[in-house]
């Protein structure tokens, strides 16, 4: 087994390769954070899409079913009730109206959640977190030995790491 760098995992490692290694996985880090900041946004605008494509469709609903919708309404409420033509189609109207406010309002939750999304600020704050985590590690204190026991003191982690 092996540390990321290729030395030994039980071997004293250098600073530089402490560095290199750090310096990579720090790399990394940043890379997933991007990933993950792309995704987030991706999810972002296809909610807004939806949103954008409800209201269109609300739209078109008013726009073309109107007149036909309008006059099979009309004419069916005058068969049923006998009532004045011209109530008839002002009901009819109504109708289409209800339909195309209850299709805006799906439309406007739709835009409300693309709005809340917050992604990018959730990786940002992400980012930020990781950073004040780093700026505040210390190694940790390591106690000086004698010049006689150094060879005795690696000999005991070569001994212990196989």
């Amino acid at each position: 087994m092996s540390a990321p760098d290729g030395s030994p995992v039980g071997a004293e490692r250098s600073i530089g390769q402490l560095f290199a290694s750090a310096t990579a996985d720090m790399s990394a880090l940043v890379h997933d954070e991007i990933a993950l900041a792309k995704a987030q946004l991706k999810q972002d605008v296809r909610r807004g899409a939806t949103s954008g494509g409800l209201f269109t469709l609300a739209g078109l609903v008013l726009l073309f079913s109107l007149p036909m919708l309008s006059f099979a309404l009309a004419y069916g409420i005058r068969t049923w009730s006998d009532w004045n033509l011209a109530l008839c189609f002002l009901l009819s109207f109504a109708a289409n109206v209800l339909i195309a406010l209850f299709l805006a309002l799906i439309g406007f939750v739709f835009a409300k959640k693309a709005k809340k999304g917050r992604g990018p600020q959730k990786v940002a704050a992400s980012v930020k977190e990781t950073a004040g985590v780093l700026q505040k590690a210390k190694p940790h204190p390591r106690p000086e030995l004698p010049e006689d026991r150094v060879p005795q003191a690696i000999e005991a982690v070569a001994r212990s790491s196989s």
